[in-house]
């Protein structure tokens, strides 16, 4: 069988792109790298995970060339038993699973954009969030309570407001909807509505 001189989309052969992703089942995290110059980004990968993997994932996922690409796997330290355990056993001996890291040289840089200072963070964060937040945090707090799960009736008014409220969107909505303005002037005319 002959080798292909051109890639499928017409460019050189590169040695990779023939393999395309379209749904992944499986995680690859960008990791901050400062000490790292700008044409380089390092992931993780899972293990079974390899260099052509990851050229066609940045290529079809995010059309990013890269020049070139190096992995390795970091062994975790053995622990005693696993973890989780209040007390663990004797003599057992547990060694989490590895962690492997990809580096990978791009043609075009990438910079990661500037972190908001604390100030522009809470700018950002405003007051209707903060109280939606503290409103979820307290019905969760409720919940937890031994008689959490009982309502009493003014846990109701909520629910019924916000059912008004959707219910008188939808009138406005269909009264405009119903209506059709026609070019003459100040003519209007209105249709049955339909129920």
């Amino acid at each position: 069988m002959p080798r292909l001189l051109y890639a499928p989309h017409g460019g050189p052969r590169h040695g990779f792109g023939l393999k395309k992703v379209y749904l992944p089942n499986f995680t690859v995290t960008l990791l901050r790298t400062p000490d790292k110059p700008p044409t380089y980004a390092q992931f993780i990968v899972p293990l079974n995970f390899n260099k052509f993997d990851m050229k066609d994932y940045l290529y079809h996922g995010y059309g990013v060339r890269v020049l070139s690409v190096r992995s390795y796997v970091k062994q975790m330290p053995v622990q005693q038993d696993k973890p989780g355990k209040k007390i663990p056993a004797q003599n057992r001996w547990y060694r989490p699973r590895s962690i492997k890291k990809m580096t990978v040289e791009m043609m075009e840089p990438f910079v990661w954009p500037k972190a908001l200072e604390d100030e522009e963070r809470e700018e950002k964060f405003d007051e209707k969030q903060k109280a939606a937040m503290e409103k979820a945090r307290k019905a969760e707090e409720k919940l937890a309570s031994p008689d959490g799960d009982m309502q009493k009736p003014g846990d109701y008014e909520p629910i019924l407001e916000q059912a008004k409220e959707l219910l008188e969107e939808k009138q406005r909505r269909k009264e405009k909807r119903d209506r059709v303005v026609v070019d003459t002037p100040a003519q209007e005319i209105t249709q049955p509505s339909r129920m």
